[in-house]
């Protein structure tokens, strides 16, 4: 099992919002949502969108290309073109810090 990598300060992300994190060469996407932070890969698995400028609503990405839809909290593709679902990965907030699992 890896360890878990500092990725990025709670603080900086608004409830209902994403942000773009890099980690030992993946793209991630870190979300913030009412109950909690969530992360999952942060490329859209349809196209080569960055879905960190996507819209976040009602625990749903969507991304800006072409506005496939996943649920955050699973990384479940739920409207179309987007098919293939998106991993997720495991978070914990230590103070005011994100860690993230990546395997």
């Amino acid at each position: 099992m890896s360890d878990w990598l500092d990725v990025a300060n709670a603080d900086d992300i608004d409830e209902d919002d994403v942000i773009q994190v890099e980690v030992e060469g993946q793209v991630l996407a870190i979300y913030r949502l009412e109950d909690g932070f969530y992360a999952t890969d942060g490329i859209c698995s349809h196209a080569e969108a960055c879905l960190a400028d996507g819209f976040v609503m009602d625990g749903f990405i969507e991304c800006p290309l072409h506005q496939g839809r996943f649920e955050i909290k699973t990384g479940k593709a739920r409207s179309a073109p987007a098919t293939e679902d998106l991993r997720t990965y495991e978070l914990k907030i230590e103070g005011s810090r994100i860690l993230v699992r990546l395997d």
